[in-house]
């Protein structure tokens, strides 16, 4: 046989016993992948829990990997859920140059791009106690002359001294009750979300908001007596309103 063809067929059978030895590592790999899965009870499409309510097994007990899987979408499901309701009003008494507009639009009247920042007085739904400020921004989206009011987009927030306070988002209407986003918050209110209901009592001066949130610890007492029923007739108690000792939360935001 000539030299050239004894060195192609050395280099052939070279070239095969590699690719064969090369298959048969990589086909174990995948048997002991296979059999890891098998071991961890986990499934080419995810992880099997099926038998997990009939042991006794807890996450503690668990390597690292199947600790990762045992919790795999918990993580959500540990916010709690519980719905808590917090009535608070919101009352303008002159007293703090608010609201001002800011125009931006073209029309003397209010318009699309007018901005509206304002601070008002908080106070409990009971209206026994001052627990702090409202703060914010509006910004005009639409003036709606057959119902003789406005449509606001509104990013603004409530105080409530040490106990944190509560941010919401959302359209703000002059005309009717809405609905705005709760976004967040501080304080005990960390890790809040829900939403609160606005209705409008006597524009701009009077709001009675009633949340309805999710994902915090039990309220305490003095935010959740019980509210006095919203009217344009609504006042504050002497106390409330003049701040006296036992008549505001801790450190009230004024």
């Amino acid at each position: 046989m000539a030299p050239s063809a004894m060195s192609l067929e050395s280099i052939s059978l070279t070239t095969l016993n590699n690719l064969t030895r090369t298959h048969q590592v990589h086909r174990s790999s995948l048997l002991g992948f296979s059999k890891s899965f098998q071991n961890l009870k986990i499934s080419s499409t995810g992880p099997d829990f099926s038998s997990r309510s009939s042991r006794s097994t807890t996450s503690k007990n668990l390597t690292p990997t199947q600790a990762f899987f045992w919790n795999w979408g918990k993580t959500e499901n540990s916010r709690p859920s519980k719905v808590q309701e917090l009535n608070v009003y919101e009352l303008n008494e002159g007293d703090r140059n608010s609201p001002a507009v800011l125009k931006l639009g073209k029309k003397p009247e209010l318009c699309l791009g007018d901005l509206v920042p304002f601070t008002n007085k908080l106070y409990t739904g009971d209206l026994k106690k001052r627990v702090g400020i409202t703060a914010g921004l509006c910004v005009l989206i639409q003036h709606v002359p057959e119902k003789n009011g406005d449509r606001f987009e509104a990013n603004y927030s409530f105080y409530f001294g040490d106990y944190g306070h509560l941010s919401v988002q959302g359209q703000y209407l002059t005309y009717e009750d809405t609905f705005l986003a709760v976004t967040g918050g501080s304080g005990i209110f960390e890790g809040a979300y829900g939403q609160a209901k606005l209705r409008q009592l006597v524009y701009p001066t009077k709001l009675f908001y009633t949340f309805y949130l999710k994902g915090i610890a039990d309220l305490p007492l003095e935010l959740t007596g019980t509210a006095v029923t919203p009217s344009k007739d609504v006042k504050p108690a002497p106390e409330a309103k003049a701040t006296e000792p036992g008549a505001t939360i801790r450190n009230f935001t004024n």
